[in-house]
């Protein structure tokens, strides 16, 4: 059972997506609306929010930027200082990150039967920070951002799931994601490795949750991309393996 991290670990609203509205802003005086941001993600090919960052400055009309000071820039709204400092030096929007879940879930995933990791795009100091300091968990199975290709590449996903699979005799890998990239990665992994159960499973970002239409339209798009199934929220999880259990 392996899961994306923004988004489905955390609330990045006033993070993640806040630096890439800073971002934006500063190189051109345009800041982007969630609904904005949403719908280029809807797009399944901008996981990275340096790229999203700079595709939205490219379709605004504005001058683009050096790859790497655009990069420096997002740095600094988000992490606030050297992301490679320990994390009490941070200042950053990082500090504003709700989580969406607490450590007795995997617990509870273990006791289920299945062994769980995270696929992520996120840096590799801020997806430790979140699963290691601030839930708790111990050296935590983790593809990050520089591990692998981004999404929707498979390579991470196949990576992992191959690592934990190996010597179990499981054969189904189920993966969390909120994007149309995190659906279009099970796809091509399953196309890729067809000898495995590849099962999409997805969840509306939270920033959605408060929003009926805007988070019903989201899913749909979900839906449409190819997940197998809509679960209301990431601790949903369980009752979700349960299901599976009982058929």
């Amino acid at each position: 059972m392996l899961f994306d991290i923004d988004g489905v670990i955390r609330d990045v609203a006033g993070s993640y997506r806040r630096a890439l509205q800073a971002t934006v802003e500063h190189y051109s005086g345009w800041r982007p609306l969630p609904a904005e941001i949403d719908a280029l993600k809807g797009e399944g090919q901008w996981n990275n929010d340096w790229d999203a960052s700079i595709e939205l400055l490219k379709r605004h009309g504005s001058p683009l930027p050096e790859r790497q000071s655009l990069i420096d820039v997002f740095s600094g709204f988000y992490f606030g200082g050297d992301p490679e400092a320990s994390p009490e030096t941070w200042s950053g929007y990082i500090g504003d990150e709700p989580l969406l879940v607490d450590a007795s879930l995997f617990q509870s995933i273990h006791t289920l039967g299945w062994s769980w990791g995270f696929v992520s795009g996120a840096e590799p100091p801020s997806a430790r920070f979140v699963l290691e300091q601030r839930l708790g968990l111990e050296a935590p199975p983790l593809i990050a951002m520089g591990d692998a290709p981004d999404k929707p590449d498979p390579t991470g996903l196949l990576q992992l799931s191959h690592d934990l699979l190996t010597g179990s005799g499981a054969t189904t890998v189920a993966y969390l994601g909120d994007t149309v990239a995190d659906i279009q990665t099970v796809i091509r992994a399953k196309a890729e490795w067809p000898g495995r159960t590849w099962i999409s499973l997805a969840v509306a970002p939270p920033h959605l949750h408060h929003q009926p239409a805007e988070r019903s339209a989201y899913e749909q798009r979900l839906k449409d991309a190819g997940a197998d199934h809509i679960l209301t929220s990431t601790m949903a999880v369980t009752d979700w393996l349960r299901s599976t259990a009982q058929h």
